[in-house]
């Protein structure tokens, strides 16, 4: 049987993933790559799913999955990966890249796309490029890492430890908000349809002030429609026993009377920014909850926010453009960002999908000293279980026939 070379390759998050992939597809490759060189590649990643999506939809056809008779996008998380893996390998390619290929997805999911990928091996060449070293695969033997952009392949080194915050003192916020109840959040029998399907029936919860809750579930299993009940954006969410910072929902508040209880962090939000505002003037668009910087704004507002970088340890960054600093320091600062008013409830949905190792210990380290030295209620929404992340109960979703249920984890 013929032997495939594989390569599992750990990337920085200081390399421009983009250019080091085009790199490989169209050639160009220097040092051990360059076996591919000569080679025809196909790639997979959540990037090249998304951009499949967009076509299928812009010319109404079905073309990953024409068996099925369903779009693409109508598969679950861990479904369309294996979907569209499938229509890979039907292009014939000498060899695939897999980008991230278990980011975003459950426990379950990734063992089975794990064992599809094994399986793969045996015919195509694979090119697999992860962030994080506990995603790099056994049944791979080449294994290496890039550090810059010279998409040179090294050696894998240990992790770098990474420094700690001096966080003794919090910065105060600008115009502190106030919430006198204990409870924030507090939910009795809510249940949810969408065209008769049951996605969430008789949840119960309640998130009180201080709290720091992990809400974990496998894919389709609801988390994002239970986010949605909590900042006021789902219209499900009328006529139910659904109570948001003291007022039921429905009784009379603006969206922007709950959203201004809470801070909120996604790694969508990172796409929201692209203009080409500092990295102070990103954090200072927080006091405003505007995307971009457009309102003068006070010593003090700059004051509170030069001393946020200062505790992050990026203040000689402030001055530097926000969407050219690597993908953790953009987390971290956008994290500060939902954080400067001091909300009674911070979300953070999956705050370190697509970091390296060395980031996601950056920013899980803040995420604990925020837990510890503030009265914050904090939701951290992730399928990873982060050894430096512990909080103080778990809500967990479990799928069923009827709809998802909840169940709380001490």
């Amino acid at each position: 049987m013929q032997q495939h070379e594989h390569w599992d390759i750990l990337l920085s998050n200081q390399v421009d993933k983009k250019a080091f992939i085009e790199t490989i597809l169209s050639g160009n490759s220097i040092g051990k790559l360059s076996t591919f060189n000569t080679k025809t590649g196909i790639l997979f990643s959540d990037i090249a799913i998304a951009n499949f999506i967009k076509k299928e939809y812009q010319y109404d056809s079905i073309v990953a999955s024409p068996e099925t008779t369903r779009k693409l996008r109508t598969f679950s998380s861990g479904e369309r990966k294996k979907v569209f893996l499938n229509y890979c390998i039907q292009q014939q390619p000498d060899f695939i890249i897999l980008d991230n290929p278990l980011d975003h997805l459950d426990i379950n999911s990734r063992k089975s796309i794990s064992i599809a990928l094994e399986a793969l091996s045996q015919k195509v060449q694979l090119i697999q490029i992860v962030n994080r070293n506990t995603d790099l695969h056994s049944f791979i033997p080449n294994k290496g890492q890039v550090l810059n952009n010279n998409f040179l392949l090294e050696e894998l080194k240990p992790i770098k430890n990474t420094q700690n915050f001096n966080f003794d003192t919090l910065p105060e916020a600008f115009e502190p908000i106030t919430f006198n109840d204990s409870v924030l959040i507090e939910m009795n029998q809510v249940c949810v349809n969408y065209l008769e399907k049951p996605i969430l029936r008789d949840i119960n919860w309640t998130i009180k002030k201080g709290e720091f809750w992990h809400l974990l579930g496998p894919n389709g299993s609801g988390k994002s429609t239970l986010l949605s009940l909590i900042t006021g954006e789902n219209a499900k969410s009328y006529g139910q026993e659904l109570f948001l910072f003291g007022n039921k929902k429905g009784s009379g508040e603006s969206i922007w009377d709950i959203k201004k209880n809470i801070g909120y962090f996604s790694t969508a939000m990172m796409d929201l920014f692209q203009k080409r505002d500092s990295l102070e003037q990103m954090i200072l668009s927080g006091f405003f909850d505007s995307i971009g910087l457009y309102t003068q704004t006070t010593n003090l507002q700059k004051k509170i926010v030069n001393q946020w970088l200062q505790l992050i340890n990026m203040n000689h960054l402030k001055n530097s453009t926000f969407n050219q600093l690597s993908i953790g320091q953009q987390r971290l600062a956008l994290i500060v960002r939902a954080v400067l008013k001091h909300p009674p409830l911070l979300i953070l949905d999956e705050p370190v999908e697509g970091l390296d190792d060395e980031n996601a210990a950056m920013v899980t380290q803040l995420i604990t000293l925020l837990s510890q030295k503030t009265d914050m209620a904090i939701l951290y929404v992730s399928h990873r279980i982060e050894p430096n992340i512990k909080p103080n109960a778990i809500y967990e979703l479990t799928p069923q026939t009827t709809g998802s249920t909840g169940s709380i984890k001490n």
